[in-house]
C-alpha cells in the first residue's frame, strides 16, 4: 500500500510505526486463523513470512521495519478500521518500507556462551 494519507494513519495510531510518515510502502500482514493447519500456529506462519519480506527487502537495497500489531487489541483494532479488515482475519503487523535513513550499529545481544548444541 502506497497511499500517502494510509501511511500517514498507521504513524498516527500505531505509537512504534512514525517510520510510516516518511515510508514509501507498508505491507499488511493478515493471519487467516481458521484456514491455518495445524490450527494454532498461525503467529509462527504470519513471523516467517514477515521474516522473508524484510531480508528481501533489505537484499535489494531497501530499509523495512517490523511493527507489531497482534496481539495488542487496540492496535489490532485499529489496523481494521484503516483496512476494512473483519473478523476472524487479524492483522499481524505493519511492515514499513522505504530508503533507509540510517545503518545501526549492531548491538551485541548475540553471546556465544548461551548457544548449545551437541
Amino acid at each position: 500500500m502506497t497511499k500517502r494519507e494510509i501511511l500517514d494513519e498507521i504513524a498516527r495510531v500505531h505509537p512504534f510505526a512514525k517510520m510510516c510518515e516518511t515510508a514509501a510502502a507498508a505491507i499488511v500482514v493478515v493471519a487467516v486463523p481458521q484456514t491455518g493447519r495445524p490450527q494454532g500456529f498461525f503467529p509462527q506462519d504470519c513471523a516467517a513470512a514477515t521474516q522473508n519480506i524484510l531480508l528481501e527487502a533489505v537484499s535489494i537495497g531497501l530499509g523495512a521495519c517490523w511493527c507489531g500489531v497482534f496481539p495488542r487489541e487496540e492496535r489490532i483494532a485499529d489496523i481494521r478500521t484503516i483496512f476494512k479488515i473483519t473478523e476472524p482475519k487479524i492483522p499481524f503487523c505493519v511492515i514499513a518500507i522505504g530508503a533507509p535513513d540510517e545503518a545501526p550499529e549492531r548491538r551485541g545481544y548475540y553471546d556465544e556462551n548461551r548457544v548449545t548444541w551437541e
